[in-house]
């Protein structure tokens, strides 16, 4: 069965906008590829993704991607991301891709245990795992099989939108709650969960969380 990781990303430079307060248009740009390679990397240490691809509308983005060995789709200026991941199904489905899993580009605490996990508990042959954000409505990871099983529904409250998808379909559904797939990286106090690469932008947060506390492992369920 293929795996094909799907990694949204947008553009480098206007990433982040949320830590403008606190970082440069430079600074924000720099962690906006640490944070992009790194999930590269990480992709590519899972066995069981054969193929990483890439979709943005930033052309510096792109080359970076190719570098990273990953396949790359030029995303539309004037598209959405649920528009650009459907254009994203349509390439793969000739290719006979048995799941695609989208996941951002910008989690900070994701491991490859996390996303083996979020792989393992999507249920076989049909059905949909799926890895809510730390506060319960957005979609941090999606792993759809086959990919075109329901429609993509990025945006407010994600999480309950595809869960109401899945159930449309009449398909299984695994919910899998780690920290490294919940946890986001958007506001300022949440520049502490990049502390050990970045001190001089963690030391302007607002507060700090304590790495024990940022690293701990939600329990994985499946409904």
């Amino acid at each position: 069965m293929t795996t094909v990781a799907v990694v949204p990303v947008k553009p480098l430079r206007r990433g982040k906008s949320r830590l403008a307060g606190v970082l440069s248009v430079e600074e924000r740009t720099l962690l906006n590829r640490y944070l992009f390679t790194r999930t590269l990397e990480i992709l590519r240490a899972v066995p069981a993704i054969e193929q990483v691809l890439v979709v943005s509308r930033d052309s510096a983005a792109l080359a970076l991607a190719r570098e990273h060995g990953a396949h790359t789709l030029q995303e539309q200026s004037d598209s959405r991301l649920n528009l650009a991941l459907r254009r994203a199904v349509a390439i793969l489905r000739p290719a006979l891709v048995s799941t695609i899993l989208v996941l951002p580009a910008d989690l900070p605490l994701l491991s490859v245990e996390d996303v083996r996990a979020l792989l393992e508990a999507r249920p076989q042959p049909r059905g949909l795992a799926i890895a809510p954000n730390a506060t319960g409505t957005g979609t941090n990871g999606l792993a759809v099989a086959p990919p075109d099983a329901i429609e993509f529904a990025y945006g407010e409250d994600s999480f309950h939108k595809h869960l109401a998808l899945a159930e449309k379909a009449g398909l299984p559904v695994a919910i899998v709650r780690r920290t490294g797939l919940a946890r986001d990286l958007d506001y300022p106090q949440d520049l502490a969960l990049v502390a050990d690469v970045f001190p001089e932008f963690a030391a302007r947060a607002p507060f700090s969380v304590p790495s024990s506390l940022a690293r701990s492992t939600i329990r994985v369920s499946a409904d």
